[in-house]
């Protein structure tokens, strides 16, 4: 049940056909991981936390510098030097006091990546680098929890939802690191956190089932000329050595 307190904090989407009190509760039971927590897990998390997701994992290694600040939206410019993870966690416990946020100083690695969506119930990808994604998408095919990827490149964007054993996992889409991807890229703040909201949007529907998920298609955002495609992927691959051996969810 919900406390008087929550009811006011949440009582805007309340209102929302099919979520009610039970979805509202459904996101208060639920501990969702982001990694990283930069231009796009950042407002992610924000909006997470301001739908009232119970409990946040923030994974992000490393210091604040200050060509971060364009784009890292929970940061401050009195914190460079400094974790962003704490400072990310800062941020929205001021904001959200009524949910748990926990910091982790570290990035997706080999050594981590099970133990840490072994905390969560379900991940949400925003790192930049393929290596990071590859085991997050590994670690939650092998424990079967729900993935939202996301990603972008500077004026695009795409997100895609993975359901192990129904949906194509993200190494069915990329079976290698393309050999293009580096690791400082052109950012503008804005369409990072439009990225991050249609991420959040699909996140909360597969929560609460409100909506309609976006399962099996790529959302693909061009906001230079401002079009939303949505790509339908072929079947997770058979052969593939993330997902391959995983039978059909009926």
């Amino acid at each position: 049940m919900l406390s008087d307190s929550q009811r006011a904090t949440y009582s805007w989407q309340l209102d929302i056909p099919g979520l009610g009190e039970a979805g509202q509760s459904r996101l208060g039971e639920t501990t969702a991981l982001v990694s990283r927590v930069g231009g796009l897990g950042g407002p992610l998390a924000m909006s997470l936390a301001a739908a009232g997701i119970g409990r946040i994992i923030l994974v992000h290694g490393g210091n604040l510098h200050e060509s971060d600040l364009n784009r890292q939206t929970l940061m401050s410019r009195d914190w460079i030097g400094r974790p962003r993870a704490d400072c990310a966690a800062e941020t929205i416990a001021r904001f959200n006091p009524e949910i748990e946020v926990v910091p982790v100083d570290e990035n997706f690695t080999q050594d981590n990546a099970e133990r840490l969506v072994e905390m969560a119930d379900i991940v949400f990808d925003c790192a930049p680098l393929f290596e990071e994604r590859f085991l997050m998408n590994k670690e939650c095919v092998r424990t079967q929890k729900p993935l939202i990827d996301s990603a972008m490149y500077s004026m695009q964007g795409q997100v895609f939802v993975v359901i192990p054993g129904a949906t194509p996992c993200l190494a069915c889409i990329y079976p290698e690191i393309p050999g293009h991807w580096r690791r400082q890229f052109p950012v503008i703040g804005a369409v990072s956190s439009m990225v991050a909201q249609i991420a959040a949007i699909e996140g909360i529907k597969l929560l609460t089932g409100i909506g309609k998920v976006c399962l099996g298609e790529l959302i693909m955002i061009d906001s230079g000329k401002m079009d939303f495609t949505k790509v339908k992927l072929a079947p997770k691959r058979g052969d593939c050595g993330v997902c391959g051996a995983l039978r059909e969810c009926s």
